[in-house]
């Protein structure tokens, strides 16, 4: 094939100057040419000026010998993921996705499931055979027929998964434990488990399957952050019936955000969208029981509108589809009114999010210059004008705060226009700012285990109060945020703000907390017991 004809086939345009001969590629890659050598970076479109004209074969069929590879990988995924050898299975494997009862009395109803168990059971290869099993409905199965037992969690579930593992072991089972704890606190995982992944597994769980069926399970397998192109299905048919949504797709991954808290930067490094046909391909899915659950999409996405030209093809694919769907977004959305209208032509009906706080200095130390506190108001209302829910996250324990101002949110979320309040502590994960800057000032607590580290306790020392009363803050705002007051005027003013979709989630989320605020169905406050004792000395310094 001549080199032209390739780069046509691989969505590459070419052309000539002086200088030489140059490429304009718009495809899921962008190649960076060196010598002879063809590097896959991340998703761009941009141009290549090759010096020489006889380098065009080169770089063309190395372009399409890397699209067709992954491609063809991506299609067989996508097609034969499901199917299940006839033969014996190389390795049954068994993903848990762990998880630690955060409220006194557990969920009264669980919305929604992470997607990485089901999406590593996607790109399981068909000669191995897996279960996933979400720990936050079902129970676990220590007497598993599974060789492999793969655990998934972040921090604050940390002391319950090395109970998990410790169960396994006594039974024989290899444990492999991968996510943000096991990427940031390796040395510490590998004294539980048998194995860690430390960053995105797609690019090392096929070869991990293959070394365990083969008896040579390493250590550590070290993930690289690949193009998204090919990736399967998740496997919705693993779901229990359990979780009200069921439809869970991830379109991006990453965030060009650097927030002081958040792990996402370096757990996803840059920011990478997905083929918009294949995401298509993942909405369009409707083998589920419920109506609710073949028409919600929810986008497990750190930021899936801050590529615009990309959202806009996604969303424009969508509108024919007559969905309704929420995701993650950053609040600079607002000021787009045509993408607004786009939002709301394709289905949306709820976005979150990360206002974090009131305060201005706040703000600053979270590394939030997107948010301005006094143009809050105006962007919600912007989203309201389009009858679309307003879901935002706060947070308590910067240090600018205070006791009364942590308790004073509960009020102006309320006023700024907030239909649905998510409220967290502070917790400096590993892995962010936020810890580097702590540790370093000497102020994580020392003997507080990875339990305190679920977004709801106190793991640090505050500034302008004692842990103890950042804690009796926060759970002041969570108690006036969600009283019968407050829950009731949220819903009663949505419901003339709100297309319908937007409003029946509005008004079953505030439900949702009003009956735990009701019930007395608060955070778990730890310290007074621990269902996994032999644990809770665990703490970062021990990593």
């Amino acid at each position: 094939m001549q080199a032209y004809d390739l780069f046509d086939k691989c969505g590459v345009s070419c052309g000539s100057n002086g200088a030489g001969v140059v490429l304009q590629i718009q495809s899921p890659y962008w190649w960076n040419l060196t010598g002879s050598r063809l590097a896959v970076c991340l998703n761009e479109s941009f141009t290549i000026l090759l010096p020489r004209a006889s380098q065009c074969a080169i770089a063309a069929t190395l372009i399409h010998d890397t699209l067709l590879q992954r491609t063809t990988l991506g299609s067989e995924r996508r097609n034969d993921s499901h199917e299940i050898s006839s033969g014996k299975a190389a390795v049954r494997v068994d993903i848990i996705v762990v998880y630690v009862q955060r409220y006194r009395f557990g969920h009264e109803t669980h919305f929604v499931p992470p997607i990485t168990g089901i999406h590593l059971a996607a790109i399981t290869p068909h000669d191995h055979q897996v279960r996933v099993i979400h720990q936050q409905v079902e129970r676990i199965d220590f007497d598993t027929s599974a060789d492999l037992i793969a655990l998934s969690f972040f921090s604050g579930f940390a002391p319950e998964a090395y109970r998990l593992a410790q169960e396994f072991k006594k039974r024989g089972k290899r444990i492999v434990a991968g996510g943000p704890h096991a990427t940031f606190a390796p040395d510490e995982v590998l004294r539980y488990c048998d194995s860690v992944v430390i960053g995105e597994a797609e690019s090392v769980w096929t070869e991990l399957l293959a070394d365990a069926a083969g008896g040579r399970l390493r250590d550590r397998y070290v993930g690289k952050a690949l193009p998204l192109i090919g990736i399967p299905m998740p496997r919705y048919d693993l779901l229990p019936r359990s979780f009200f949504i069921q439809r869970v797709v991830q379109a991006t991954r990453g965030c060009p955000f650097t927030c002081s808290f958040c792990t996402v930067p370096t757990l996803n490094p840059g920011f990478r969208t997905r083929p918009v046909a294949e995401v298509i391909e993942d909405v369009k899915y409707d083998k589920f029981r419920h109506w609710w659950q073949r028409k919600v999409v929810w986008f497990w996405d750190d930021n899936l509108t801050i590529n615009r030209p990309y959202i806009r093809t996604l969303l424009g694919a969508m509108i024919p589809l007559r969905k309704w769907w929420l995701t993650q977004a950053s609040m600079d959305i607002a000021e787009d009114a045509s993408l607004l209208d786009l939002m709301k032509w394709s289905g949306c009906i709820g976005i979150f999010f990360g206002i974090e706080s009131f305060g201005v200095q706040s703000l600053k130390d979270a590394h939030k210059p997107q948010n301005m506190v006094d143009k809050y108001q105006a962007r919600i209302r912007a989203l309201h004008d389009r009858g679309i829910c307003v879901m935002a996250g706060f947070i308590a324990g910067f240090d600018s705060d205070t006791p009364e101002s942590v308790v004073a949110m509960a009020k102006q979320l309320y006023d700024t226009g907030v239909d649905v309040p998510f409220l967290s502590v502070l917790t400096p994960y590993r892995g962010t700012p936020a810890y580097t800057k702590m540790a370093s000032e000497g102020r994580i607590l020392i003997g507080r285990g990875w339990e305190f580290y679920n977004g709801y306790n106190v793991s640090f020392n505050p500034k302008n109060m004692s842990p103890d009363q950042l804690l009796q803050a926060h759970r002041a705002l969570w108690r006036e945020a969600f009283s019968f007051k407050y829950s009731l005027l949220r819903i009663v003013r949505s419901f003339f703000r709100l297309r319908l979709g937007a409003f029946l989630m509005c008004a079953m989320m505030n439900g949702f907390y009003c009956l735990k605020r009701m019930r007395g169905n608060e955070p778990m406050t730890f310290g007074e017991s621990s269902p996994c004792a032999q644990f809770t000395g665990l703490t970062s310094d021990a990593a």
